[in-house]
């Protein structure tokens, strides 16, 4: 299950990888959405993003977090996403899918992580998501 998610829009958001135009490295996001978007971080970690707009417009959601894997570079490790994944439609493949469990958490939105660069509003955007732990 997906636990933890952020959001990124488009040309105009300036933590996206897309603010700096199409490149080649950012092709994906440009794919209609159900697309994947992944690429290689620090020299040792793959990043899984979900294309989540239609053609040509650019948006994504990193997943941050899945199952046991707290972290996106723990996540791809986890359950083996590396660069054969880029560009992969999760509406048609029979190696990667995302099902509907039924489940509605309730979810906590906060700022997104490590985008310091990207100054306000951007930094302080709530496009971060995480499921709110039941207490017993």
């Amino acid at each position: 299950m997906i636990t933890e998610t952020e959001a990124y829009l488009g040309d105009d958001d300036r933590a996206c990888h897309a603010s700096r135009g199409k490149t080649r490295r950012t092709e994906p996001m440009y794919l209609e959405g159900g697309h994947l978007y992944i690429y290689f971080v620090y020299g040792m970690h793959w990043m899984m993003n979900v294309v989540t707009g239609p053609a040509e417009y650019p948006q994504a959601v990193l997943i941050r977090g899945a199952g046991p894997f707290s972290g996106p570079g723990r996540v791809t490790r986890g359950v083996g996403i590396d660069g054969s994944f880029n560009r992969e439609d999760l509406t048609t493949s029979s190696r990667i899918w995302i099902e509907d469990g039924g489940l509605r958490p309730e979810l906590i939105a906060g700022p997104r992580v490590g985008i310091n660069y990207a100054g306000e509003p951007w930094v302080s955007k709530p496009w971060r998501f995480i499921i709110k732990e039941k207490t017993r």
